[in-house]
């Protein structure tokens, strides 16, 4: 449905193409962006579709491919072709999320499989963890590297020994953890006698403070960029 509505425009920007003896025979006059609003994942899948479309184009233009034949057609090259473009989708994510791509599947087979929707779940709490208590030390080596912060010799240094600050995460995770586990366990025999039922009255209360002051201290919790506010 993509295709119909934006192959018109996708075959008029062409590509490069020479030929044995350096003449220019065609130039490429304009670029696909495709992204999405919050992941690179089905940015690559759609990017994948329009890498095929162009590469038939080309091979079609300089007489591999008949009018009809695709590189769909022949199965070892369709693979590799495949493979090349999930593990470069991989090394993308790596760097910009911290994990593999989603959807990998649909580029490596064409179809959501189990073991890699299993995946999918995995590498979307990764990220979670990633994003939340990692990735603001490298927001700030991106901020520093891309010139978006400057450093100035007279102004006082942004970035505070590691160590400086404690970390409370630890301990309100275990908390956390452990208020959920013996509460679910309390309130499980709670049927037994009335000191069952104060235990989980207890426990419960606890969880729920815990609770509280994770989501009253979030900014706290989370490891933050430094040297640049966020939008």
């Amino acid at each position: 449905v993509l295709y119909e509505q934006i192959g018109d425009e996708f075959e008029k920007q062409g590509y490069f193409l020479v030929d044995a003896d350096e003449n220019i025979l065609e130039e490429q006059k304009g670029v696909i962006r495709s992204n999405c609003i919050d992941c690179l994942d089905r940015t690559n899948v759609t990017q994948n579709y329009m890498a095929q479309k162009s590469l038939n184009l080309q091979l079609q233009r300089i007489g591999v491919f008949d009018s009809t034949e695709c590189v769909s057609n022949f199965e070892d090259d369709y693979t590799k072709f495949k493979r090349i473009w999930a593990e470069q989708g991989d090394e993308i994510s790596l760097q910009y999320a911290g994990t593999y791509a989603l959807k990998g599947d649909l580029v490596r087979y064409g179809k959501q499989t189990v073991s890699g929707a299993i995946k999918d779940g995995m590498s979307a709490l990764s990220r979670y963890y990633l994003n939340n208590f990692q990735d603001g030390v490298r927001q700030d080596a991106l901020d520093l590297i891309s010139g978006r912060y400057t450093v100035g010799t007279n102004s006082p240094s942004q970035i505070q020994p590691i160590g400086s600050q404690p970390s409370f995460l630890p301990v309100a995770s275990a908390l956390l953890i452990g208020g959920v586990t013996v509460t679910s366990f309390t309130i499980h025999q709670a049927g037994r006698n009335t000191q069952q039922y104060l235990a989980s009255a207890l426990w419960a209360g606890v969880t729920a403070g815990v609770v509280a002051m994770i989501k009253a201290n979030g900014r706290h919790l989370c490891s933050r960029p430094r040297l640049c506010h966020l939008i």
